[in-house]
């Protein structure tokens, strides 16, 4: 193993303290789905459509995103062995974002229908996208896929919090479209070869 410079940090470190971090975001997302308790009976499938359907729409939302941004972060920190401190801490606000995830998820998933809240959300999800955006241009420094494929949630987000501000409950459809990022990467793995 090569010396590191005094100045270099080993990103196998921070890679775990990531995984513990999505791993905590992610089970505390379910945190704010209504438990059993909310039932006086046996509930009927409408009792229980009543009671989650809007909030495992936006607890599988925030999921898919933590679990998207998750592998962006895993296979970013696979292509960078070491960082410098700016980097280091770069990576500290990307995961401090992924930590108020259940935070905004809560609030949103309980007051899905105001536009406050519904912004909120999304400007948080357009926070998290811009810092991995961000964190790809700095190891890969040019305009590759890597790049296009992490600028597409922030394209989608963004739009997606004004739509927020008018037409809260149309948000979230024009949120899921940011995993088109996901088929970018496919499409252009696929034509180019994996070691392209």
């Amino acid at each position: 193993m090569t010396e590191l410079k005094p100045d270099q940090f080993e990103m196998r470190r921070l890679e775990s303290l990531s995984n513990t971090i999505f791993g905590v975001a992610m089970t505390l997302l379910a945190y704010d789905l209504p438990k059993a308790a909310v039932f006086t009976s046996a509930p009927s499938w409408t009792d229980l459509a009543q009671v989650y359907s809007g909030k495992l729409a936006g607890f599988a939302l925030s999921f898919i995103i933590a679990g998207v941004f998750w592998i962006s972060h895993h296979r970013r920190l696979a292509r960078q062995p070491e960082g410098s401190r700016g980097v280091v801490i770069l990576n500290l606000l990307f995961l401090l974002s992924i930590v108020l995830l259940p935070v905004t998820n809560g609030l949103y998933t309980n007051y899905a229908t105001s536009s406050a809240v519904a912004v909120l959300y999304g400007l948080h999800l357009s926070a998290i996208a811009g810092l991995n955006a961000w964190l790809w241009w700095t190891i890969i420094g040019g305009w590759r896929h890597e790049i296009m494929a992490s600028l597409f949630p922030l394209l989608v987000f963004v739009p997606g919090t004004i739509v927020a501000a008018f037409a809260p409950r149309i948000a979230p459809y024009v949120w899921f479209i940011a995993f088109g990022g996901l088929l970018i990467q496919r499409f252009y793995t696929a034509r180019t070869g994996p070691d392209a």
